[in-house]
């Protein structure tokens, strides 16, 4: 596999930022695959000097008002609830002198540790021991979120039709000379749902996504984090992809992309 940059994004000052060859989807040669931005979003929702400690993310929209350039980007992060108990914060990122590409909407909770009992009604998935590394869908370029990335499936694949189960885990970090965080690993996999589920030809039709919406009961824990999804598609073009998400300990938090589809 070709070695490509050593991290998605360089940090140029403390909110502007360099996308790397790592962060290109597998669509455009001069876009983003969504899901880097996403964690960088999140990351300064997380990490502002304000950010309260006792507090975590437990649900995050995104608005991917058109597709994130691979030039340099601004971020902008905004107070606009301070609750005792809630908060919700946006953020924005920027190209530089444009109007932004991506907006976030945060709802960060106070936490009270082992105030109540834990509850999980959903069935875990297994941890990637025994998965399939199944080849990704045709890309005419080297180095992309999909070599960034490693995927191990445990159920279907980026070839194949329908549901999917595909493990993920960073082979960079989100920012250069910066630890990953848990939840750039969550958020960096969220927006790969419809990509493993996908429903109709890829080379037949195209798939806009949006927005994308992450719940998180709680965050991931080590390095790998599971998206279990499946698509939905009317006649009309208007299609869902849900995904629950997972660690190696069980079920973390659920994500959903609006979708737009078309033939080609």
């Amino acid at each position: 596999m070709p070695e490509g940059p050593h991290a998605f994004y360089e940090r140029l000052e403390q909110d502007r930022f360099l996308p790397t060859a790592n962060t290109r989807g597998p669509w455009d040669a001069e876009s983003q695959h969504a899901g880097p931005p996403a964690a960088l979003l999140a990351r300064a929702v997380e990490t502002r000097p304000d950010a309260r400690e006792d507090m975590r993310l437990a649900r995050i929209t995104y608005e991917i008002h058109r597709p994130v350039p691979i030039r340099p980007l601004t971020l902008s992060v905004e107070v606009l609830r301070a609750g005792r108990s809630v908060e919700i914060v946006e953020a924005e990122l920027s190209p530089d002198g444009e109007s932004p590409v991506m907006r976030a909407r945060a709802l960060r909770i106070r936490t009270a540790e082992e105030s109540v009992a834990s509850v999980v009604d959903e069935p875990r998935v297994e941890a990637p021991v025994e998965g399939t590394r199944e080849p990704f869908y045709p890309v005419p370029w080297d180095i992309g979120y999909h070599t960034a990335m490693e995927a191990v499936f445990d159920r279907g694949s980026f070839l194949e039709r329908g549901p999917a189960s595909c493990w993920m885990r960073m082979r960079v970090p989100l920012v250069a000379g910066e630890a990953i965080r848990p939840l750039d690993r969550v958020l960096t996999a969220a927006d790969s749902g419809n990509g493993v589920s996908n429903v109709l030809d890829f080379g037949r039709h195209i798939f806009v996504n949006p927005d994308l919406t992450v719940h998180l009961h709680r965050y991931p824990v080590g390095e790998w984090v599971c998206v279990d999804a499946r698509t939905s598609i009317d006649a009309a073009g208007i299609g869902l992809a849900d995904t629950v998400l997972h660690d190696e300990k069980g079920p973390i938090g659920r994500g959903a992309q609006s979708l737009f589809v078309a033939g080609r």
